[in-house]
């Protein structure tokens, strides 16, 4: 016999539209929570300044892998063609007035370190891949890829209060708010 324990994930409320989705997100905000994500079948165009999100720091991560390609690019092509074996073509010097040559192979290498990080920076910052979620156990939420609009408030939230919260969500417009549970 095994018994599951189960631990209380959050609140997830259902809204009537997008609009009404915006504005519950902006009194969620205002609310203090900092643990919450609003669910939607298509973008919204503006929800995340209504969430208070700030700009991703990925801009950065790629800029910074961008270098380190550039750089790595440089040493590569450096060192092997002036310092390891020069290669001297029609009397051309080897040295470091040769780096017009290397443009090609530090321009590929600068766009592949970037694409690496794009990739491998964005799975990092969205906690990606992650197998289940609790909300995939919601009876309601199939129908945020359909026609459903959810605003989901997480337990972890230091704000989070299970009466106040639920009573939070329905003063807003929330319907259909249901505590999801996750596994232990």
């Amino acid at each position: 016999m095994s018994t599951t324990r189960k631990r209380v994930y959050g609140y997830l409320a259902e809204f009537q539209s997008a609009s009404a989705l915006y504005k519950a997100a902006q009194k969620v905000r205002d609310a203090g929570f900092k643990k919450w994500d609003c669910y939607s079948p298509y973008p919204i165009h503006g929800l995340d300044g209504a969430m208070g999100m700030k700009r991703s720091i990925l801009p950065w991560f790629v800029f910074f892998g961008g270098m380190t390609g550039t750089a790595t690019a440089f040493t590569l092509a450096y060192t092997t063609q002036v310092v390891i074996y020069p290669t001297v073509v029609q009397a051309k010097p080897a040295n470091i007035f040769t780096v017009p040559a290397f443009f090609p192979v530090m321009f590929e290498l600068t766009i592949l370190f970037s694409g690496f990080t794009v990739l491998f920076g964005l799975l990092g910052l969205i906690q990606l891949p992650r197998l289940n979620h609790p909300l995939f156990a919601s009876k309601q939420f199939h129908r945020a890829t359909d026609d459903g609009f959810f605003i989901a408030i997480e337990a972890r939230d230091p704000k989070f209060s299970p009466n106040q919260t639920k009573e939070l969500l329905a003063e807003i417009g929330g319907d259909n708010i249901e505590l999801v549970e996750e596994e232990d």
